[in-house]
């Protein structure tokens, strides 16, 4: 199998990155495009083709009965999928540092130096690469947990092949470039995507046992469901849900927090965020409507209140949607996780105003939704004069 790069992606990105009207992201994105991509990126497809070599019985591991989780950003996702990988012997998911090196040549060499570090230079090489993390990732840690050792989002893994949403966090240029909207491209793009991605996950299960169930936490995901499916008619499906109002401006907040860096004005921002925003209905619609087109496909739903009020019942009952078996072990692990969970309360405030946001439109077009779940509720009260409703939300953590 050789490394997936798309050129047409990356020749669009190029064009946008030539006509960008901020000097300081103008220059930033050429270099990355022209120097960093050029570079990583066919470092990565030696090594891909490499595995193929040095580990001719790759070809046998199959990818069975995979799961993937899905939803909108912010809607407990990162908690769910820390919660099932306690579950020790039964999952193996793509961490950080893993997903941007996506051959099994890297995985096993960066293994075997992290070893050598710690036998024979008392961690030394860790304590560096710690500190730079705290460096890099530290700051965000109240809205986001994120470490090179933490299990991560797979879209990732797809970085380096110009096919990765979260590029979009880089270069927000959302309605001329599409990470998003699988199901819209045609089914060859379909298949050149989705049989890459089944070689990383296939090197993923081979580096961690090939017995073990990959599970998979992607919010970029929620609107490919269907071609989720085509790909893997075998897979199983977690949506999980949360009040829009809450969602929403969340995840446009942690957004925008990223652009300001790029020295975009106020208007051209506003115009991302929009778009961001009609995306997010998508993103709420899209898994719950192909899950009642494919009836068969084995599924969970889980909400966000449910997840954190009573997180171990509320994984008992996703076991049991999934036909999954649950050892004692396991609900032990999941009891005492629950209280320390329950014990997290950290708030941002969010302003549906402040994102141009209306809840009435929200609720129109999610109407569905909001009866099913029972979110009408929950709706903010609105601010009077200059005073927006203000939303109080919890991390997705």
């Amino acid at each position: 199998m050789f490394f997936l790069f798309d050129f047409a992606n990356y020749f669009k990105m190029l064009g946008l990155a030539w006509n960008e009207k901020v000097p300081k992201a103008r220059y930033r994105y050429l270099a990355v495009l022209l120097i960093a991509v050029p570079i990583t990126s066919t470092f990565h497809a030696i090594c891909f083709f490499l595995d193929g070599i040095f580990y001719p019985d790759l070809r046998k591991v199959n990818v069975e009965e995979p799961i993937f989780m899905v939803g909108h950003a912010r809607s407990g996702t990162t908690l769910t999928h820390r919660l099932l990988s306690q579950d020790g012997g039964r999952f193996s998911s793509f961490l950080l540092y893993e997903l941007y090196f996506p051959s099994l040549i890297q995985k096993k060499v960066i293994r075997w130096i992290a070893r050598f570090d710690e036998e024979h230079w008392r961690g030394l090489l860790a304590g560096q690469v710690q500190a730079w993390e705290e460096w890099r990732y530290g700051r965000m840690r109240n809205m986001h947990s994120m470490g090179l050792t933490q299990p991560e989002e797979d879209d990732i893994v797809l970085y380096w092949s110009m096919a990765a949403g979260f590029w979009i966090t880089k270069m927000p240029y959302m309605g001329d470039l599409d990470f998003y909207a699988m199901n819209d491209w045609t089914p060859r793009k379909r298949r050149r995507y989705n049989n890459f991605y089944r070689e990383c996950v296939r090197r993923q299960l081979y580096l961690n046992g090939t017995q073990l169930i990959h599970l998979s936490k992607n919010p970029m995901y929620s609107g490919r469901v269907a071609s989720l499916i085509e790909a893997f008619p075998d897979c199983k499906i977690i949506v999980n849900v949360r009040n829009p109002y809450e969602t929403i401006p969340s995840l446009m907040s942690l957004m925008r927090g990223g652009w300001k860096g790029m020295g975009w004005d106020d208007a051209q921002q506003a115009e991302t965020l929009s778009i961001l925003a009609d995306q997010s209905f998508d993103t709420y619609l899209h898994p719950i409507e192909a899950l009642d087109a494919n009836p068969n496909t084995k599924a969970a739903i889980i909400d966000y209140r449910d997840l954190t009020s009573d997180p171990a019942a509320t994984i008992e009952k996703l076991y049991s949607d999934l036909d999954l078996p649950m050892t004692e072990e396991y609900r032990e692990v999941l009891a005492q996780q629950g209280k320390r969970e329950r014990k997290h309360n950290a708030k941002h405030e969010y302003s549906l105003d402040q994102f141009g946001l209306k809840a009435d439109e929200i609720r129109t077009r999610l109407d569905v939704l909001f009866d099913r779940f029972g979110w009408e509720d929950e709706a903010p009260v609105a601010g009077g004069g200059d005073s927006p409703a203000v939303i109080e939300v919890t991390p997705d953590v």
